[in-house]
């Protein structure tokens, strides 16, 4: 994977540091969900959580300098984590960090002209926010099933067997073979992995990992044609 600018200026760049910050924050608040939480001692001053353009994640004070080098993320998530329901605690972080990383994105693509960010919005509304991540989690170790994720053609099959014939692009990139991005999965925003069995929605063309669906390669063979949780809900609803 190409490594990410420290500062970066593109459509491309930015929108990549998003998504990394994005992953290490979803990774905080799901899979890492203890460890963060020891972290968040309400003894202790205002926290914040930052996501990094590396993939990872880091509870800590706020930057010293004013004004800081980047926008800050919220100040004090740990000082609700014993007086509230845990759900909703990790609610209230992930607004408030989906808040966060759309003013650090806005923040590196303010010298973008009015189309440029029209089209980073796209890139990143194309996502699930953190939020919906979090919300739409059931036990707290099982991968969610959100109704939002990255876009691509195809119907089911693994991805690596598609990759060499149609890479999976982002919305809004599909006339735009230079300029594709990482696919993500539609439930927990994870990067794809050539070694994992993914599915794609032939409804609304969003790859998943098979495990976070709950389908297995086997299973996907007798399927004519995949619906995924969102969409399922979507039809059932009156």
């Amino acid at each position: 994977m190409a490594s990410i600018s420290s500062s970066p200026r593109t459509i491309e760049e930015i929108f990549k540091d998003y998504s990394a910050r994005r992953t290490g924050i979803v990774r905080a608040l799901t899979n890492d969900v203890e460890e963060f939480s020891n972290l968040c001692d309400p003894e202790k001053e205002n926290l914040c959580l930052y996501g990094h353009p590396n993939g990872t994640w880091e509870v800590n004070l706020p930057a010293e300098e004013v004004p800081p080098e980047l926008p800050e993320p919220a100040l004090g998530i740990n000082f609700a984590r014993d007086g509230m329901n845990r759900r909703d605690w990790l609610s209230l972080v992930a607004v408030h960090s989906d808040c966060w990383l759309l003013s650090v994105a806005y923040y590196f693509g303010a010298r973008l002209n009015r189309n440029e960010r029209k089209r980073l919005y796209s890139l990143i509304n194309d996502l699930p926010t953190v939020f919906e991540v979090v919300a739409e989690r059931k036990p707290i170790k099982d991968k969610p099933s959100s109704d939002s994720g990255s876009k691509s053609r195809g119907s089911i099959k693994r991805m690596a067997d598609v990759q060499a014939k149609s890479t999976p692009k982002l919305a809004d990139e599909s006339c735009d073979d230079d300029e594709h991005g990482e696919t993500l999965c539609g439930s927990c925003g994870g990067n794809y992995n050539a070694d994992e069995f993914w599915i794609g929605c032939d409804i609304c063309e969003r790859w998943y990992h098979g495990k976070c669906v709950k389908i297995t390669p086997a299973k996907a063979e007798s399927i004519k044609q995949y619906k995924c949780p969102s969409c399922s809900l979507k039809r059932s609803r009156p």
